[in-house]
């Protein structure tokens, strides 16, 4: 089953809770803004974007191309059309760029690039770290031949599937793409996440990317918003591509507000995210029944397997509890994220607990 499909089917399953309230690991984006996040979007200075005169924006575009060593930056709604903002203004029609065939940016944007920007994408298998290899890129590169498309751009992440890539293994691929006459983008949607399990500045993962995505909408907690870092020349072309995509905005410093606020002070306490993701997989590895994924290069998700027979089952058993699981086969994605307390761990372990020892006694109950 589709990772989309999957966290649809868990939403309108958890949807009949009687719990107050629903624990929900489908993904970091589903976060509510806090009280000081609101508190920030209702004193927000705003201005019109579109002209250039939002102050709360470009405190924002300033802020996180900072954060990231780059020049400039460009507020977007989302992370896909900031990805695609990328593709459009580092290629032309007719040129590709090559990807991991899993990578979001391949997989999970609705083949954007192809479909309004005629880029045509090149995806290559990811190893089980969720990495490219140089070797792959190396090969994926074509000669300067009229019969083929040009490549342009490589494009990597991190983390990816939750996991922090390798960084000699990024800036590799990076120095062949740049050898080569090709630039690199990074989508670095979960990017803050790999800063702080490296304990390393975020510009330094980046530092031989030309841009970087920035998703504000995932583990950073904010409702809305992406920031398209990258060199000043890059970024005013790049304006271009944004209002071809409709994603001109008049007085967003109500949301850019909110990327403030996120940078300012839900950086650090990822870690806590990290933590719980570790306590749960720690708790939820005690049962047989279950296979759990996590391993040490893993940030805030782990991923479960429980046995064909026990799959629909066990889901329903927590939506009844209020805790929402997404419904993916045969692993199931789990993402801790600021919502998540230590509280909700411990109740999601003892829950699914509650479901093996169930399963026990009816099979006891059956063979006797």
């Amino acid at each position: 089953m589709a990772m989309y499909e999957g966290m649809k089917t868990a939403q309108t399953a958890g949807a009949g809770s009687n719990r107050r309230r629903m624990i929900d690991l489908r993904s970091d984006t589903v976060t509510k803004p806090s009280a000081g996040m609101r508190r920030a979007m209702a004193e927000a200075e705003v201005g019109d974007d579109v002209y250039g005169e939002d102050p709360t924006v470009e405190a924002l575009q300033s802020k996180a191309a900072a954060l990231l060593g780059k020049e400039a930056g460009l507020f977007l709604p989302t992370g896909t059309q900031s990805n695609l903002v990328a593709l459009m203004t580092h290629c032309q029609r007719g040129e590709e760029y090559i990807a991991g065939a899993g990578s979001h940016i391949f997989h999970d944007e609705a083949a954007g690039a192809a479909v309004l920007g005629s880029i045509s994408p090149v995806g290559l298998p990811l190893d089980d770290k969720g990495a490219l290899t140089l070797e792959a890129v190396a090969g994926a590169i074509k000669a300067d031949d009229p019969h083929y498309a040009v490549s342009r751009l490589v494009c990597l992440e991190n983390t990816c599937g939750g996991r922090v890539q390798d960084q000699d293994n990024l800036d590799a691929i990076a120095d062949l793409a740049h050898a080569r006459g090709l630039s690199v983008h990074m989508d670095g949607a979960r990017l803050m996440n790999a800063a702080v399990v490296s304990d390393c500045p975020p510009a330094d993962l980046v530092r031989k990317a030309d841009t970087v995505s920035l998703c504000l909408s995932k583990g950073l907690g904010t409702p809305v918003g992406s920031v398209l870092c990258g060199p000043r020349d890059f970024i005013s072309r790049a304006l271009r591509a944004r209002k071809i995509l409709g994603g001109g905005m008049r007085q967003a410093g109500v949301l850019a507000a909110c990327g403030l606020y996120a940078l300012e002070h839900n950086i650090a306490r990822m870690a806590e995210d990290h933590r719980r993701a570790t306590r749960m997989a720690e708790g939820l590895a005690q049962f047989p029944a279950l296979k759990v994924i996590h391993d040490p290069d893993h940030t805030n998700m782990l991923f479960v397997a429980p046995r064909e027979e026990d799959h629909d089952a066990l889901l329903t058993h927590l939506a009844k509890e209020g805790i929402v699981f997404g419904s993916q086969k045969p692993s199931i994605r789990l993402v801790t994220h600021l919502d998540i307390t230590d509280e909700d761990v411990e109740t999601i372990i003892s829950t699914v607990g509650d479901y093996y020892a169930r399963s026990r006694q009816n099979l006891a109950a059956a063979g006797s």
